[in-house]
């Protein structure tokens, strides 16, 4: 994993040792531009991330995104970036700054240490923690074993056991914005129909 920050006045963007070392560059080896970042991106991914960058700028988002980019070697790497933006003394975005999760490798070796250290106690919170994953898959499209592992990284980044992360989390839920209508209108209807659809093992049961 490695952090970054976007500038918006100046679309300077500043990349640590290990964001140059994911994209397969010693540190320092170039000058990270909006150019040379959209030319590491899967073709697939590119045009979605140019969106993001556009949308960036104009509304001052941070720029978080889940996507794949290829390095100098061509190894393609997914990965989720998570930011936050910038504010000035105003209160006005300037710029956004984050991270940038290899979901394959680099978070895993955290998690498998955390883990080792830590089963018993993950058993004892698997209900919190099991929730929190749950918010962080909808959010981020995810999967189980990849939300797991961000909530990993959140306690060692933070020094906080994983889960009171999780705890902090689920708290923090009220703050969001409440989701759009559309979105509550589409769970309603499949709230009120999966016990009907052929995908489900057994078609009298929503579980």
């Amino acid at each position: 994993m490695g952090s970054f920050t976007f500038w918006f006045a100046t679309q300077r963007w500043e990349w640590s040792a290990q964001v140059y070392r994911m994209h397969g560059y010693h540190p320092g080896q170039v000058a990270p531009t909006t150019e040379l970042l959209l030319s590491h991106k899967h073709p697939d991914d590119r045009d979605l991330v140019a969106e993001l960058i556009t949308r960036t700028l104009a509304e001052g988002r941070p720029f978080s995104s889940r996507h794949r980019f290829l390095d100098t070697t061509g190894r393609v790497h997914s990965v989720m970036v998570i930011a936050d933006r910038i504010l000035d003394d105003d209160g006005v975005a300037v710029g956004t700054s984050g991270y940038y999760l290899d979901l394959t490798e680099a978070v895993a070796a955290a998690a498998d240490t955390v883990v080792d250290e830590a089963v018993e106690t993950i058993v004892d919170a698997r209900a919190v923690i099991e929730q929190a994953k749950g918010v962080l898959m909808r959010m981020y499209g995810i999967d189980e074993h990849q939300a797991f592992k961000v909530l990993v990284w959140r306690s060692q980044e933070t020094n906080i056991k994983l889960r009171r992360i999780a705890e902090l989390i689920m708290a923090g839920l009220h703050t969001l914005p409440p989701p759009e209508p559309a979105t509550v209108t589409a769970f309603d209807h499949l709230l009120l129909t999966c016990h009907s659809t052929g995908d489900t093992p057994a078609a009298s049961s929503c579980e």
